[in-house]
């Protein structure tokens, strides 16, 4: 039996990507969460909102859910992320 190890990385021309500046903090910020909607996620976002909040002063948490938990993020919530000082995306089941 062997094992196949995938590589994630993008293989087209990452020249023409550039990361993104971190934030130096999330006081003050805009904070998107962008949700698979399964099931598993609800208490886990529930749990990270409220640390983001409390713990380090985001100002906002705007959670979206993808209308198919397979596929990309939809056009318009990629237009809103735009919008968000951070994002983060999440699976669960």
């Amino acid at each position: 039996m062997s094992i196949q190890v995938l590589n994630p990385t993008h293989e087209g021309d990452f020249k023409s990507f550039k990361a993104a500046e971190g934030l130096k903090s999330l006081k003050g910020a805009k904070v998107g969460i962008i949700s698979n909607g399964k099931k598993g996620t609800f208490h886990f976002f529930n749990a990270l909102e409220e640390l983001l909040i409390k713990n380090h002063g985001v100002k906002k948490v705007i959670r979206v859910v993808k209308k198919n938990y397979s596929a990309p993020a939809e056009s318009e919530i990629l237009t809103e992320v735009k919008k968000w000082d951070a994002v983060v995306a999440g699976v669960g089941d």
